[in-house]
C-alpha cells in the first residue's frame, strides 16, 4: 500500500474540511477536486478528528479498509462534526475555532504474544495504534493518542480496553484479542 505524499495529505485535510463546512451550511453533495490522486480510491481506513482549542471536539473513522478513501473520508468527515456520541454537532459558528486532522491507518493485524504479559512489549507508542476485542466490544485509539497523554505501552492497552467498554486489565484475558496498525497523520497545524 502506497504512502501518502504531504501534498496528498494536505489535500485530504482540506476535503475534510470543505465537505464538513458544506454539510453544516445545508450541502449534501460535495465538490471534490476532479483530478483526485489514484489513491484515494484506494479501499483504506481512516479517522477525522476535530479539536477545538485543544480539546477534542470529535473523532470517527473506518478503522478497517473497507471503502474508498475519499468516500471514507467524507463519512468520516461529517461523522466526526455530527454524528460522535460524546459531543453535539458542531455548530457552524465553531468552524473558525476548529483544527481538523487525518489519521491513514494500515490494516490492523493481530500482535501475537505467547503470554498476554507480553503485549506491552510488542507494541511501539507514537508508531502503533491499539484495537482490543472481546465478543462484541471493541475499542480503538489512534497512535498519536498515546503521545498525547504520554502513556507507556500498558496504559496504551489498558485505556484501549476502557475505550471498548472493558476492565483496564482484559488484554489478559485469552479471549481478548489485540491488534496493531500504524497511520500517517495530517494536521491543519501541519500546512499553517
Amino acid at each position: 500500500m502506497k504512502s501518502i505524499s504531504r501534498e496528498e495529505g494536505k489535500l485530504l485535510v482540506e476535503i475534510a474540511r470543505s465537505v464538513i463546512e458544506e454539510h453544516l451550511h445545508g450541502s449534501e453533495t460535495f465538490r471534490l477536486p476532479s483530478d483526485l490522486p489514484d489513491k484515494f480510491r484506494e479501499k483504506r481506513g481512516v479517522f477525522v478528528t476535530l479539536e477545538k482549542n485543544g480539546e477534542l471536539r470529535g473523532c470517527i473513522g473506518y478503522p478497517e479498509p473497507v471503502r474508498p478513501l475519499i468516500d471514507a473520508l467524507i463519512d468520516a468527515a461529517i461523522s466526526a462534526a455530527t454524528r460522535d456520541p460524546r459531543f453535539p454537532p458542531v455548530e457552524p459558528e465553531e468552524l473558525d475555532e476548529i483544527e481538523v486532522e487525518v489519521s491513514v491507518l494500515t490494516p490492523p493485524s493481530p500482535i501475537r504474544v505467547e503470554n498476554p504479559s507480553d503485549y506491552p512489549q510488542r507494541i511501539r507508542v507514537g508508531v502503533d495504534g491499539l484495537i482490543v476485542e472481546r465478543g462484541w466490544a471493541r475499542g480503538l485509539l489512534l497512535p498519536q493518542v498515546a503521545t498525547e497523554w504520554g502513556w507507556d505501552a500498558e496504559e496504551f492497552l489498558c485505556n484501549t480496553c476502557m475505550k471498548a467498554g472493558l476492565p483496564p486489565d482484559c488484554f489478559y484475558d485469552p479471549q481478548t484479542r489485540v491488534y496493531r496498525f500504524q497511520a500517517q497523520i495530517f494536521s491543519e497545524r501541519d500546512y499553517e
